[in-house]
């Protein structure tokens, strides 16, 4: 598929807008809705809604400064094109004037100089193109397809006439000419059908609005601000807001492998995410989003408790069980799944990243009530019970259960933080005398058997001799310095076992992982370690701006980098990615704070200049 088309993979639990230019990279989305039903699909019998020239184009694209509101040019030897998409948003101020469709896509086409002849494609396939859907031609109400009790409506006015596949229209613009555009979806009620025209410039001005009031509460003033901003941009758009939840990812069954058979959906929300995901919105300044996020996270471990799953739907929900369609995904990946079989394992690490999650929210200046002080008292309880259980660990390894170190560790961390709130008055009348002595055969555990003296490093778990990137996370929650001899020795046979050619990190080697990529996580978790102390301020930053280097040219990354071309793999963008990114930023630039400040390394380059507003 060409710039300008969207592939939108999806069914009624979520909506992604995706474009290729050479790989896999991102459009716009400004607004993640998850019971929005967009499923164009990426196999040969998938969806196209695209508008592209005719002509041979020279193609580039950039955000409005400080927006999800993306700006494609299509230049050709007869002209040029400008493509304006936004999934429009506005303030509750503006809504209570005026009706808004529930879930809309709007696209402006405007002819900048010259003339463009443009080809347009509409040919949806909802889900998952099991079968061909009725679209019906209503004139000015536009061409409407329902799936099951909901519709899906195109406006436009382009000459759409109906083609085998679907619709379209070949038209020639010239300067000044527009087209208008607009995607809707309806789940409840009637739906609400603006007049297109000078009302679908006025959308797209309080979108730009909107955004960039969003945007100028990032607090954030250091080196790399705008890619920092932009992943807090993503992490947004990944925001379900009526609750809070984070999703890692829009997307489904995008390869980590071309070709091959690790293609998994991403479409939930995982809690191995929620301190590192705290600690960025918060440091960031973006409390409200911060604070939804742990209350939807306090909200959904309550009911399952004291055990937590791995992931859940963004209504708080058990994810729904994994199966397989029958089709070829992205570049003839096999299986496409829906679903995820990760939602029946075990990772003890996930009372760490919650309890600290908390700990987060209550350094804000919030407090925990009384039902929630029960419910960490039991996942505390819970922790001592089965610290020393196997289980799959933060990657999720589908080959059985280990004794993972980082689990480990994260067991501690959860020990660790409950005795942090009891000490200073947040959680009262906990077992602290058998929360320190559990913590403490933690950490002699961890020392002992998590340490190899033979490969002079902290391994990834008791019974295999290998490293982890995950362990550069231990001094980010204080389990130990990284400076300490230990972890400079660990971050040494990391870079020797876990390097790429290009410079960035495996997650781990081993017979589980044959033909992945670098994890982009990784690199962010090395630049940290770096800014944390386990080297200088100077490599720090050099480790971060060499990661920046590998974001498509709208600075978003996928889940994963090619080792040796550094194409984007996996799903796509990645909110653990963006999430490392933004705290390797934030701790460069506490330890610039604290005194180490040397000149700030330039903007890497080149990329497209932001686009000014419509």
């Amino acid at each position: 598929m060409t710039i300008g088309d969207y592939a939108i993979i999806g069914d009624c639990h979520s909506a992604a807008l995706v474009s290729r230019l050479g790989s896999i990279d991102w459009l716009c989305w400004p607004r993640f809705d998850s019971d929005a039903v967009f499923a164009f699909l990426l196999d040969s019998r998938g969806g196209r809604f695209a508008i592209t020239p005719v002509a041979p184009a020279r193609t580039s694209r950039a955000y409005i400064q400080g927006t999800n509101v993306l700006v494609t040019r299509f230049e050709t030897p007869a002209g040029s094109l400008r493509l304006t998409d936004v999934m429009p948003v506005a303030s509750e101020e503006n809504k209570a004037h005026r009706l808004v469709a529930e879930h809309e896509i709007i696209r402006l086409c405007e002819c900048e100089r010259g003339s463009v002849e443009i080809e347009i494609v509409y040919d949806p396939r909802p889900r998952f193109g099991q079968k061909k859907p009725r679209v019906r031609e209503h004139g000015k109400l536009g061409l409407a397809m329902d799936v099951g009790p909901r519709s899906m409506i195109l406006r436009t006015d382009a000459p759409m006439r109906s083609r085998d596949p679907g619709f379209g229209a070949r038209v020639v613009l010239r300067s000044g000419e527009v087209l208008h555009f607009s995607l809707i979806w309806t789940d409840d009620g009637p739906a609400v059908l603006a007049p297109l025209g000078a009302f679908t410039r006025q959308a797209i001005g309080r979108s730009i609005a909107w955004w960039q009031g969003w945007s100028n509460a990032c607090t954030y003033r250091g080196p790399f601000r705008e890619q920092v901003l932009r992943s807090a941009l993503v992490l947004k758009l990944m925001t379900y807001s009526p609750s809070g939840a984070i999703v890692a990812a829009p997307t489904t069954s995008l390869p980590e492998r071309l070709g091959g058979d690790l293609n998994w959906d991403y479409r939930f929300c995982w809690l191995r995410d929620a301190s590192l995901t705290a600690r960025a919105l918060f440091g960031l300044g973006f409390r409200c989003e911060a604070e939804a996020f742990v209350t939807w996270l306090l909200h959904t471990t309550r009911l399952t408790r004291p055990e937590l799953r791995v992931l859940y739907d963004v209504y708080g929900e058990t994810v729904m069980r994994e199966r397989q369609l029958d089709l070829d995904g992205y570049r003839g990946a096999r299986p496409v799944r829906v679903g995820n079989a990760a939602r029946n394992q075990l990772q003890l690490d996930v009372y760490g990243e919650v309890i600290s999650a908390t700990t987060h929210f209550v350094a804000s200046g919030n407090r925990i009530d009384h039902e929630t002080q029960r419910m960490l008292r039991r996942f505390g309880n819970f922790v001592c019970d089965h610290w020393d259980d196997p289980d799959e660990g933060i990657w999720e390894e589908r080959s059985g259960r280990r004794r993972h170190t980082y689990s480990r560790v994260m067991c501690w961390v959860a020990l660790d933080r409950l005795l942090e709130l009891a000490s200073k008055g947040h959680l009262p009348n906990i077992d602290a005398l058998r929360y320190q002595r559990t913590a403490a055969q933690i950490r002699l555990a961890v020392e002992r058997l998590g340490w190899s003296p033979a490969l002079a490093s902290y391994v990834r778990d008791t019974a295999r001799p290998c490293v982890d990137a995950a362990l550069l996370l231990l001094p980010w929650y204080g389990f130990e310095p990284a400076d300490s001899p230990r972890m400079r020795a660990t971050w040494q046979r990391i870079r020797t076992r876990l390097c790429t050619p290009n410079g960035l990190f495996y997650r781990y080697r081993t017979g589980d992982s044959p033909g992945e990529g670098a994890f982009g996580v990784c690199a962010f978790w090395a630049a940290e370690y770096l800014a944390l102390g386990g080297g200088t301020l100077a490599e720090a930053e050099r480790m971060f701006e060499h990661v920046l280097r590998f974001a498509n040219d709208v600075d978003l990354f996928a889940e994963e980098i090619d080792s040796t071309t550094g194409a984007p793999l996996g799903n796509f963008p990645q909110a653990f990615t963006h999430i490392g990114l933004i705290n390797a930023a934030l701790s460069i630039e506490e330890r610039r704070q604290r005194g180490h400040a040397e000149p700030p390394l330039p903007k890497v380059g080149p990329k497209p200049q932001a686009e000014a507003a419509v």
